[in-house]
């Protein structure tokens, strides 16, 4: 639980970071717009799911560590870096008042138009978008919308450094040369 406090909070101090530094400098509309780059974000700040996993096999349990115990570390991680980044996403609408999903909303609707979809095919994605809309007013659909946005990245960084940091086997000692 220590690793996954300690590791999970640096990961989503950097994923915040990054996030305000990017609004700062671009607004929410900039920032919002390339999707690659916040995964990336997430990726390289969630590399420290391998770190923690790491450090946890190498001085917690000496070097051994089974798949399981290392993808729990790993797990733990990820869930915390996901709620502080819950956390700041929520503490940055309500400080803001950056209408998001409004601004998101609007521009779909606008980029329909470049589709030439008929009049019933743009009705019925305007409708989604406007569920979408006020869906995402509700704080009961926002919160696990947003903590599914960086989860499974998470996730898969965990899995990886399991499989990576597996090490079952108890290592032989050091003789000193």
């Amino acid at each position: 639980m220590k690793y996954a406090l300690i590791y999970g909070t640096i990961a989503g101090a950097v994923i915040i970071a990054v996030m305000v530094a990017m609004f700062a400098i671009t607004g929410p509309e900039g920032a919002g717009g390339s999707v690659w780059m916040g995964y990336l974000v997430m990726i390289v700040a969630l590399s420290l799911i391998f770190v923690g996993v790491k450090r946890f096999r190498d001085i917690e349990q000496g070097g051994v560590v089974s798949f399981g115990r290392a993808f729990g570390v790993g797990f733990g991680i990820a869930v915390v870096a996901s709620i502080a980044y819950v956390l700041a996403w929520e503490a940055y609408l309500a400080i803001s008042g950056v209408d998001f999903i409004g601004s998101y909303v609007d521009s779909a609707i606008k980029a329909l138009d470049s589709e030439g979809l008929n009049a019933a095919e743009r009705a019925a994605k305007v409708a989604e978008l406007e569920t979408l809309r006020s869906q995402y007013a509700n704080p009961l659909f926002r919160l696990p919308m947003t903590f599914i946005e960086i989860f499974p990245v998470g996730l898969v960084v965990a899995l990886l450094s399991a499989l990576i940091l597996k090490n079952p086997k108890v290592l032989p000692a050091r003789s000193a040369a």
